[in-house]
């Protein structure tokens, strides 16, 4: 079985796959400072409920946007799986698609992942989007290569700085406003509008002048914890894969062993 682990700036997400199929995940708050000997203490009791022993792992692939947890995250795969592990990018598991950008070394390892996934999967040209800490804007070509994208605030990030940075707004919660009104009658209500239908402007945006410079019909392939909540209030999403980045890990692993 594959062990899969992709470290984000705010969870790291493991999954188990028997083949191509996820037979679990599990979400972590992503922590540098955590060793590798508490990864193997959480996982190992994960593991164990659901019924399958250290000696069913056969392989180890990881993702990681945060160096400093590469150490601790190769430490659990040696001491207690006897497993040295692949890293997204590097040696055996090295993109094997054409990354067409200024600064190719940049592509951070979740994006080229989401960018395998989706030619993997759909093929064509696709826009990918991954709503996470930031929400980031890929252009696949039908050659699978990676010819560029945006970079935005995630929703959360934007709230966060409009809270933080004024003294009277309250926090709130992100949902999908009850009313499409965008004239909220309470201070609350006019900030779920501003954060949560300026962003959906935003999105529908970005994909509308990048389908006019790709000039040809692409797919819009949406992933990340709030992909489910956007795919409520806009049609401009084609395919919701919330294992998008996942799958990529697999998929490279598979790669590596051909």
């Amino acid at each position: 079985m594959l062990l899969a682990a992709d470290v984000g700036n705010t969870n790291v997400v493991f999954a188990l796959f028997e083949g191509h199929e996820v037979k679990a995940r599990w979400r972590i708050a992503t922590d540098p400072r955590r060793t590798g000997d508490e990864y193997a203490v959480w996982l190992l009791q994960l593991l164990s409920i659901e019924g399958v022993a250290r000696e069913d792992i056969t392989q180890i692939i990881f993702a990681s946007v945060v160096p400093r947890a590469d150490h601790n995250l190769t430490v659990l795969s040696q001491k207690y799986f006897g497993i040295t592990p692949l890293k997204a990018g590097e040696g055996k598991a090295a993109w094997q698609f054409e990354i067409d950008v200024d600064q190719p070394s940049s592509l951070g390892a979740d994006r080229a992942l989401n960018i395998l996934a989706a030619h993997n999967k759909y093929g064509g040209d696709i826009i990918a989007i991954d709503f996470g800490t930031a929400t980031k804007f890929e252009a696949i070509d039908f050659n699978g290569a990676y010819k560029g994208g945006s970079i935005a605030p995630g929703i959360n990030l934007s709230l966060d700085a409009l809270v933080g940075k004024t003294a009277k707004l309250p926090r709130i919660a992100i949902r999908t406003p009850e009313s499409k009104s965008v004239i909220g009658r309470n201070t609350e209500d006019q900030m779920l509008i501003g954060v949560f239908w300026g962003y959906v402007a935003m999105m529908e945006g970005i994909v509308e002048r990048m389908k006019s410079e790709i000039g040809r019909p692409a797919k819009v392939v949406a992933t990340g914890g709030l992909a489910i909540l956007f795919d409520e209030a806009t049609d401009i999403f084609d395919h919701v894969d919330a294992d998008l980045t996942i799958q990529g890990l697999a998929i490279l692993a598979e790669q590596a062993n051909s």
